[in-house]
């Protein structure tokens, strides 16, 4: 018996905080987990930012609104989902991927929560679990299944770490070279190619 899990940002659909840096001219809010492994300074960095611009919850989900899945995630995911059980793990919020959710066919997804003030802003944000990725990992594996995933930055290295199979999607070369002897995917086709040998087995 098999489960998948997979990273969500970078994997299956673009950066958000990327997307909405770009849109809104706030390249300050490009740093995501590649650069900044530290989880809860990366957020109240954001957070801070995003208090000092007055920008509200409706304010980044219209840039949402405009985003699709990866090139071929979809297509991919159709594949695994047909192949074996498929859980979305990742550090971003309800609020931001609910709606990309419906894009992907409704995947099961884990992930954390925003909490918004009265006037729309974000006033905080609420972890479901601290390294739930791990935690998720290790639950399912105690569940008697055998666990792939994969992944491309440090916040998905415990995930990775925890699984029987992992592999890199697209990582940068920082985070591929500290991590050689896990395989790379740089596209969908090698990633389907990775994980078939594994549930195949």
């Amino acid at each position: 018996m098999t489960i998948a899990t997979l990273d969500l940002e970078g994997v299956l659909i673009p950066e958000i905080w990327i997307a909405f840096a770009e849109a809104s001219g706030i390249p300050e809010l490009r740093i995501t987990t590649r650069e900044e492994p530290d989880y809860d300074k990366l957020m109240k960095y954001r957070l801070d930012i995003l208090a000092k611009n007055n920008i509200k919850l409706a304010d980044i989900s219209r840039i949402i609104a405009t985003l699709e899945p990866l090139d071929g995630a979809k297509e991919f995911m159709q594949w695994l989902r047909s192949k074996t059980r498929v859980v979305i793990l990742s550090d971003t919020f309800e609020q931001f991927a609910s709606p990309l959710m419906a894009k992907l066919d409704y995947p099961s997804l884990f992930c954390h929560e925003l909490i918004i003030a009265p006037d729309g802003s974000v006033a905080d944000y609420k972890l479901r679990l601290d390294d739930q990725k791990r935690k998720a990992v290790e639950a399912f594996k105690s569940l008697n299944f055998k666990v792939v995933s994969t992944g491309d930055s440090y916040n998905d290295l415990s995930m990775l770490r925890s699984a029987d199979r992992a592999v890199l999607y697209r990582p940068t070369q920082k985070f591929a070279e500290e991590n050689s002897d896990l395989p790379v995917a740089t596209n969908y086709a090698e990633l389907k190619s990775a994980f078939a040998k594994f549930l195949d087995e």
